[in-house]
Order: C-alpha cells, then structure tokens, then sequence
C-alpha cells in the first residue's frame, strides 16, 4: 500500500472508531415510499428526495423509456459539437413555462449547474452574498470565482445582516445575492419576500436554488417564490428530487442570462447533455406535477400527519413548512446508532453529523413523500415511539 493510502486508511480508521462512518444502504429495488435492501428485506423509507413519489411512477417511466427508444442512450459528446435533441429544447421550454421564466437551460446536476451560474455570470469587481448555510453546490460555486469576484457571507437568514453585506458591496458592479430556497438540513425557507426587496433597493440580482422546493411549495409547487408571491431573477433546481427523482439541472432565467450560460459556462460547454431518458422523465414528472395539486397537497397532509405525531411522542423537530423534518439529537455518533436502531425498526433514515452539519447538532433527516400512506407512517412512528 502507497504511504499515502496509509495514511488515509488511518483516518478511515478513525471514523469507524468513532462511529462516524457513513455506510450506503444497498437497495435491491426502485425507489419509492418503501424500498427493498438488498438483503430483501422491506422497509419504510424517510431518507429520500422523492417528494412526490414520482421516482417509479409508471407515466414517468414510460416516458423515460420512450426517450431512449427514439434518442439512444446519450450524444456521447458535447451539445455545441454534436447539438441538442429536441428533447432538450422541449425540456427547456417546459421548465421555463412552468416558472414563468424567459428561458431556461439544463445541466447534468444542480450542482453543475449552480457552479456554471456564478463563475460565468459574475467577473472582476462583481460580488456575490451568501448565505451561510447555503448547499455546499453553492458554496463552491463561489470558492470557482476565484479572487476577481468578492464573496461575502450573510449569517443565515439575518436581514440586518444582508443589509451590512450590501452596504459592503455598494461600490461593486454586478451583485448577486444567492441563497437556498428550503435549508436542506434545516428545513427552513429562505426569507425572499425581504431578500428581494432589500436586492432590489440595492440593485442586486437574485438566485435561488429551488432544488428542495419545487414540486413541494407553493399552491402549485412552482417552489418558494410562488409560496411567498415574489419573483426573483434567477432560479436553479433539480429534476433528481421532486421532479422525477434520475438526474439533472437547470437555471431558469431571463434569456440574455441563459445565452449567456450556453455560450460560456464550462459545465455546458464541457459536459454532454442530460440522458434522453432522463429528459423523457423529466418532461413526463412536471407535466404530471402541472395537470394535478392533488399530489402537492397529499405531500402536506403527509408531512402535518408525521409532524403531530412526531409531538404527540415528546420528539422536537424544527419547524417548517417544506418536506424535510429534521430531528436534533446532538451527537453525531448517537444520531448514527439511531439511524441503525430506526432500520432495525423497519425504517430506513438517515443521521447527519459533522461535518455537514455544525459539531453539537446532529439529526435525524425524515423526509416526507405523498406516496406515503397511513400505514408507511404509522409504522415510522411506531420506530421512534421505540427509541423513545
């Protein structure tokens, strides 16, 4: 073994001792509000994106599948080499539809295609606020500009805050103010109708990563703008959550941003386009979303169901009104060894700890999906009466 690999074997080492490292669970079927393991055992499942329950949803598939039949399974290059399917284009324009945006234009993940937006869209003198509990997408996203672009960092959700930072950045040219739409590991909305009229006096864009929003807030789940009735300038997300649960990501925006993102942002220019199945899907997943508000509103009911529930046994979960319930427990190690109680239970969760959450405020994440029933999360509660 190199004495490097040794080295980092030590610190693998290290975790396990602590019990801190992280173990997949080997699933041996699709997606969906239960999940078979590997070892074919049948579990509930609350550690999932899948908010609607449209991962293995038979219209989703087909579509997925109809996709590949017609395209082939991948452009095995680049889009500006060896162009777009029409797939791509209809994609596009659905999704820019769907948030009442000029345009829009897809990446193989949200995380591609947050780094895409900032580098590309900001340059010397320009400035971009964050907020601190932003996705680590986000983060590196800003870490991409380098020191030609100043970052600056606003304490999570502190309007006082933000007002300092663009203060700090009066001199600036363009200024983009970034953040989450729903906090994946608080479960937390982003203040957006103050965000907008604060960047607004001060001559700020706006970007908001909608990737644990969309298909979960507002009337029709077009994600927190539409849940707070404001509008924004930018907004990526995901189609590997909510909006049909493969892969992929967009920035939607008005269209001088978008041509722009097309001709210079690296994750496009060097990255193939999405899978033909997985466009398929995803045309199929928000169409689905947009014919019906029966699912978004199961969604809620789902969510108000584990919530009272999980009072009713003396458990505090942070309050929110997205899909994600997080738990705190503080202990990363005593989160994990619940998460293995959970399973032992029948309940598949996941326990974060440090580092991607701060040391002290370990959790257990429950993620909630229409495609849950009655019986799904009776038997969820029925797993953490137990651990009480």
């Amino acid at each position: 073994m190199h004495p490097t690999a040794a080295e980092i074997e030590k610190e693998l080492a290290e975790l396990r001792r602590v019990g801190a490292y992280k173990s997949a669970p080997l699933l041996d079927g699709p997606m969906g509000p239960t999940v078979r393991l590997a070892d074919r055992t049948e579990v509930v499942n609350l550690c999932s994106n899948n908010y609607l329950g449209l991962a293995n949803h038979h219209e989703v598939v087909e579509a997925a599948k109809a996709a590949m039949d017609k395209f082939g399974y991948g452009t095995a290059s680049v889009r500006f080499i060896c162009g777009s399917y029409e797939i791509h284009h209809q994609l596009e324009s659905l999704i820019a539809d769907w948030l009442g945006m000029e345009a829009a234009t897809t990446y193989v993940s949200c995380w591609n295609a947050n780094e895409a937006l900032v580098p590309t869209l900001l340059g010397e003198g320009d400035v971009v606020i964050s907020d601190e509990l932003n996705h680590a997408s986000i983060i590196d996203a800003c870490r991409l500009c380098g020191r030609k672009v100043s970052r600056l960092i606003y304490k999570h959700s502190d309007m006082a805050d933000l007002v300092a930072r663009l203060d700090e950045a009066a001199d600036a040219g363009r200024k983009l103010v970034f953040t989450d739409g729903v906090f994946s590991m608080e479960g937390d909305l982003a203040n957006l109708p103050e965000i907008s009229a604060l960047a607004s006096k001060h001559n700020a864009l706006v970007a908001v990563d909608d990737s644990h929003a969309h298909g979960v807030l507002g009337p029709t789940g077009r994600g927190t703008p539409e849940h707070f009735g404001v509008s924004v300038d930018i907004v990526t997300g995901t189609l590997g959550k909510a909006l049909g649960g493969a892969a992929g990501g967009f920035v939607a925006a008005d269209r001088p941003i978008i041509d722009l993102l097309v001709q210079r942002s690296r994750p496009q220019i060097f990255s193939n386009s999405l899978p033909p199945a997985v466009a398929g899907g995803a045309i199929a997943a928000i169409e689905l979303l947009r014919s019906s508000g029966e699912l978004v509103e199961q969604l809620r009911k789902n969510v108000a169901f584990l919530r009272n529930g999980l009072a009713e046994l003396g458990w505090e979960a942070l309050d929110s009104p997205s899909a994600i319930v997080p738990i705190i427990v503080g202990d990363t190690t005593k989160a994990i060894r619940m998460a293995d109680q959970m399973l032992d239970c029948g309940v598949l969760i996941t326990g974060f700890g440090h580092p991607v959450v701060p040391e002290g405020t370990a959790r257990l994440r429950a993620q909630v999906s229409a495609a849950h029933n009655k019986e799904h999360l009776d038997n969820a509660l029925q797993a953490f009466a137990s651990l009480r």
